[in-house]
């Protein structure tokens, strides 16, 4: 007898047996070698939101609550998908060959019943976690429920598909075209996309396509999405990503569609600037701005630990496995440093993850630091909105020299009169914060023992009120 922890195919097959919101959270938890050892991660990252189709029953009542007068000509009643969501279905409307994603019945209640069971057991299990393990549950639980309780709703997914055709229609991606007036909270009417998975390796060549300048459009895309317009597609698994015969990429399924500040961009940049200048210091501040790395950890200690994952993915006599096993004992030894997870960086990590996957299918040691940042890097101009001439950037610059001239001039005033301000960012004052929290307790405490000693004294119990004062005082004296 005794506790044994479940094994790695033995909680996949429990997360699959939970249902929807349970896979979809295992995804995003696949991403995260700071919460799982490395053969939990291979076996989670073998979950696909695939589920059993929806019974005839159940169909019939969603299509006719959807569809209250049918307006396909014909309706192929069989999926050709189904995921934890709704599933997929082909139709022909007016002649054209359509999508048609259905909504699961009572999938809202499920997921919000879901959601309520999870937040249930963080509670329960929070105080067994450090600070940044529970920071970092919270934050992934957080981000989890406000994404799925809008993927569930068909009509969101409908405006981010609009806004996003109509935002990224330069780029050279093809977005389906969708039939407003056929679409609802259950329904999403949409042209067919013809094409082959992204990671079907074989179809690509057969049509003799060259998957490098395909996935360098990928990543030019994704830093477009996430540097430069800050509004990005966060769950491009090869499911979602097709190539067209020409070998245009085709996106699908806009339910889960996120949005970056631009505070958040600008660390994201420094992040990729200082990775490809090889500025370690610079990383690990950008990274404490993001706020992945407490405010408070050690910078020198962290910078090397940097380097050295740098160093092992740029090592081009390494193989993939070799990559990927120094890489997860590096991460071991860094499991008790201060690593959170803000809810911005969730997504951000996922799609990233999923890219690096999608580019070791097709070349032999493949990895995000020397195959992917350099295409970042070249993407950073644009992202912070350079001008591409001389002559642009010298007007911009002599448009703004006023205002910085007033700038430094009242800055200068300020801090003559004492009227300067120092402004400090959230994750400072949070640190602040716990640091006055670390730091008070012990005095509440012992003052709380003083009283307490008092009121023993007043009571008539004096040997112990003395020996229990000296012990506050001197608490207090160790403490200051």
């Amino acid at each position: 007898m005794g506790y044994h922890p479940m094994g790695p195919r033995q909680l996949r097959a429990t997360i699959v047996e939970l249902g929807p919101s349970f896979i979809k959270l295992a995804q995003v938890l696949a991403t995260r070698a700071d919460f799982f050892d490395e053969e939990y991660l291979e076996e989670l990252k073998t979950l696909h939101d695939e589920l059993p189709p929806m019974s005839q029953e159940e169909f019939e009542q969603v299509f006719a609550k959807a569809f209250p007068h049918n307006p396909f000509e014909r309706f192929d009643p069989n999926p050709i998908a189904s995921a934890s969501i709704g599933q997929v279905h082909v139709a022909y409307l007016e002649g054209e060959k359509v999508a048609v994603k259905l909504r699961r019945l009572g999938i809202e209640k499920r997921v919000r019943s879901d959601i309520k069971i999870l937040r249930a057991y963080n509670a329960l299990f929070r105080p067994l976690f450090s600070e940044y393990t529970k920071n970092s549950i919270e934050a992934v639980i957080n981000e989890f429920a406000d994404m799925i309780v809008q993927e569930v709703d068909l009509t969101k997914e409908l405006n981010n598909l609009v806004k996003f055709s109509r935002t990224y229609a330069h780029c050279q991606v093809r977005f389906p075209k969708p039939y407003p007036k056929l679409c609802s909270h259950d329904a999403l009417v949409m042209s067919f996309m013809e094409g082959v998975r992204f990671d079907d390796k074989e179809a690509l060549e057969e049509l003799g396509i060259d998957f490098r300048p395909v996935l360098e459009r990928l990543i030019d895309f994704y830093a477009e999405q996430m540097l430069v317009v800050g509004f990005f597609h966060a769950d491009p698994h090869p499911g979602n990503l097709l190539v067209d015969k020409e070998g245009n990429l085709i996106l699908l399924d806009y339910g889960m569609v996120k949005r970056i500040d631009a505070d958040t961009r600008r660390s994201i940049i420094l992040m990729i600037k200082a990775a490809y200048e090889k500025d370690y210091d610079l990383y690990i501040t950008s990274a404490k701005h993001l706020g992945v790395i407490a405010y408070e950890a050690p910078k020198s200690a962290m910078a090397e630990l940097v380097e050295d994952m740098f160093e092992i993915f740029s090592d081009e006599s390494l193989s993939a496995l070799n990559m990927q096993r120094l890489a997860f004992e590096l991460l071991e030894s860094m499991r008790e440093l201060p690593f959170k997870l803000p809810q911005e960086a969730i997504y951000i990590l996922r799609v990233s993850a999923i890219i690096e996957g999608l580019g070791t299918t097709y070349i032999e040691n493949f990895n995000g630091v020397k195959d992917i940042l350099p295409v970042l890097q070249k993407n950073i101009p644009r992202a912070l909105g350079y001008k591409s001439t001389i002559f642009e950037l010298v007007l911009d610059e002599l448009k703004e020299s006023p205002y910085v001239a007033r700038d430094f001039k009242t800055t200068i005033k300020k801090a003559s009169s004492g009227d300067l301000e120092v402004q400090m960012s959230l994750l400072q004052l949070e640190w602040l914060k716990k640091e006055a929290k670390e730091y008070l307790r012990p005095l509440v405490l012992s003052f709380s023992l003083m009283l307490f000693a008092i009121l023993l004294g007043i009571l008539g119990y004096k040997e112990l009120a003395i020996v229990l004062f000296l012990i506050a005082f001197l608490r207090i004296v160790a403490q200051l």
